[in-house]
């Protein structure tokens, strides 16, 4: 197949699954080697289904086995293929735009990439069960963290029939989701489906919960059929099994491409400072009046976000999840970083001289 015979045939094949001029520039190079362009559908053990300019083949990745996790092959990305053999090897992977990723719950803390190239990161919460604003504000900040934008789904909105108590519910999480649209959603009923399903439209997007949430549903609901294995959530806690064992890449009817994923018992954050401060953004803004540029809003003179604590303007659940994530998201970076490792040591190191500095202070005082 010529080079400009197989753009055209990329350009044909390949456009419902996300393919535009920006991709057809990155495969140039690897179009002139005689490789063809896919993007990957699944991944399991060692091999992937990649979807090609001729159907979809399943290659080997073999030749793709970085020492960085992070930079493993996954669902989502766009790759070069070797279909000229038996078996055919996934020989590279283009540049991502996105990528959404987590922290592993081994205790090497290693980073796992989810997801690839998304535009859309759609955090699932089910509102059979009692919200937990916390797992959402981890959630946003893994999402805007990857580059993509976030959507809350509020699903099985129809357990809540009373208006009222659900636009209480909308605004509780609108309240620790800045710049974020929340959807209330029902699969039962069809609210929100329109709206859900014109987001979904444009680009790709990946449906991201914990295990019970809906997120199976409403992949199924979107696509028209049933794609996914749903099984009923437990009544007694609203808990789901895994239904989805792997991420999948889905192509909608009404265009854009959806990524179903497993549940997520955890979801621990990676390198995702940036995130945090886009979620607690009104923090950070108080922070910036603070007097102290080191303010560490505990009980510095002139603190802003104290203020704001004390005058009720600012919640004492809202500041203490910011100040989890952040911790939380230091000691993850500072397991790689001997420069920060340092730096966190030589605080502590600070820290507790003043603070014995301050008791010898007190036993003074008292003996006089």
């Amino acid at each position: 197949m010529s080079f400009s015979s197989l753009q055209a045939s990329a350009s044909h094949a390949l456009a419902p699954y996300g393919w535009d001029e920006g991709w057809e520039a990155a495969f140039a190079p690897y179009a002139e080697q005689g490789l063809l362009p896919g993007r990957v559908l699944r991944v399991d053990r060692g091999q992937c289904d990649v979807v090609t300019p001729v159907g979809t083949v399943r290659g080997d990745t073999e030749f793709v086995v970085p020492r960085d996790p992070l930079k493993v092959v996954c669902t989502g990305d766009w790759v070069a293929v070797d279909a000229a053999g038996d078996p055919q090897y996934v020989r590279t992977l283009l540049p991502r735009r996105t990528a959404f990723a987590r922290s592993t719950s081994s205790k090497r803390s290693e980073g796992q990439i989810l997801a690839a190239n998304v535009d859309h990161a759609i955090i699932t919460v089910s509102l059979a069960v009692e919200l937990d604003l916390g797992r959402v504000e981890r959630f946003l900040a893994l999402a805007w963290e990857s580059g993509a934008q976030p959507l809350v789904v509020l699903s099985k909105a129809d357990l809540v029939p009373d208006p009222v108590g659900l636009s209480y519910l909308v605004e509780d999480v609108e309240s620790v989701a800045p710049g974020v649209q929340v959807l209330p959603v029902s699969s039962q009923t069809g609210e929100g489906l329109d709206v859900l399903g014109a987001v979904v439209g444009g680009g790709t997007s990946v449906l991201l919960g914990t295990s019970g949430a809906g997120k199976s549903t409403l992949a199924n609901t979107l696509l028209g059929e049933e794609a996914m294995t749903v099984r009923a959530a437990r009544d007694v806690d609203g808990k789901g099994r895994h239904t989805t064992t792997t991420r999948n890449l889905l192509v909608l009817p009404g265009g854009g491409v959806l990524i179903d994923t497993p549940g997520l018992r955890g979801v621990g954050l990676w390198d995702a400072e940036t995130g945090v401060g886009q979620v607690f953004s009104e923090i950070e803004q108080l922070a910036e009046d603070c007097r102290f540029q080191d303010c560490a809003h505990e009980s510095e003179p002139g603190c802003a976000v104290a203020a704001a604590v004390e005058d009720g303007s600012l919640s004492v659940r809202r500041l203490e999840s910011y100040r989890k994530l952040l911790r939380e998201n230091q000691r993850i970076v500072a397991k790689t970083d001997a420069r920060l490792r340092a730096e966190i040591l030589k605080d502590w190191k600070r820290k507790g001289a003043e603070g014995r500095a301050a008791l010898e202070a007190k036993r003074g005082a008292r003996g006089r």
